[in-house]
């Protein structure tokens, strides 16, 4: 299984991930959001955010059955869209199963395709965090712009931050759009492939913090199920709580 691990991990953690469901639609061409709430419940994660969890036109209907989700795994969503058929924005959605949630924003993000972020913060175990949930878009450019534009919603920097999501960039080094995220979020280097979930060649799906030593270990989920359910793995990452149990950060 492709794994991260941080110098000095084994310590208290939580674990929080992340999923692109593909709209339900697995990799045999069959529609069971089902199957997709067997993966979720297989991750076993605290806080997890999903992408693709509308449909993408129409009245963007939400895809999962939520009730279902909170029972079998105890996750409920951090926010409830204007549109009550969705069920979150532009086909990004947070889940937490623990933790009280003190504030969500949506924001748009620039490019030629329409796409945006979710930005929730909570108390995790006695913790202040800013989750992002995010989807970034095809072209290099609009993925630029997008990173730069979670950079700037995000600043100051009042409480550590985890961004979670399908930034559908696999480069790391020169022309990756993941740069502009530098020095901000990390860790970058952590290249696990996710996608296409049969054989997976791209680290498309990502989990970076700030600071950077909050995350001890990433891994992507790599089961039999999960690899019909959708076209891309999920990755999850175990979060070193205990290393910022601390006063907030102070605005740069």
């Amino acid at each position: 299984m492709p794994r991260f691990t941080a110098p000095g991990s084994e310590i208290s953690c939580t674990t929080v991930a992340s999923y692109n469901v593909h709209k339900c639609v697995g990799t045999d061409g069959r529609f069971d959001p089902e199957r997709v709430a067997a993966v979720v419940k297989e991750l076993d994660a605290d806080i997890i955010a999903l992408q693709e969890a509308d449909e993408r036109t129409g009245s963007r209907q939400g895809l999962l059955d939520l009730a279902a989700l909170e029972r079998d795994s105890d996750l409920v969503p951090t926010h409830v869209p204007e549109n009550r058929r969705s069920h979150g924005w532009h086909g990004n959605l947070i889940l937490a199963r623990r933790g009280v949630v003190e504030s969500v924003n949506q924001i748009r993000l620039p490019g030629l395709e329409p796409r945006g972020a979710v930005i929730a913060d909570l108390e995790l175990k006695g913790v202040s965090l800013r989750i992002i949930a995010a989807h970034f878009g095809l072209l290099r450019r609009s993925r630029s712009q997008q990173a730069n534009a979670l950079v700037e919603a995000t600043h100051p920097v009042l409480r550590p931050t985890i961004l979670l999501g399908d930034l559908n960039e696999w480069r790391v080094r020169n022309r990756s759009s993941l740069l502009a995220l530098l020095p901000h979020f990390g860790p970058i280097d952590a290249v696990l492939p996710s996608f296409p979930s049969r054989f997976p060649l791209f680290a498309l799906d990502r989990i970076l913090a700030r600071p950077p030593h909050l995350i001890s270990s990433i891994e992507v989920h790599t089961t039999p199920l999960a690899q019909r359910a959708s076209d891309h793995l999920p990755i999850k990452a175990r979060l070193n709580l205990d290393a910022i149990r601390q006063p907030r950060l102070q605005p740069e």
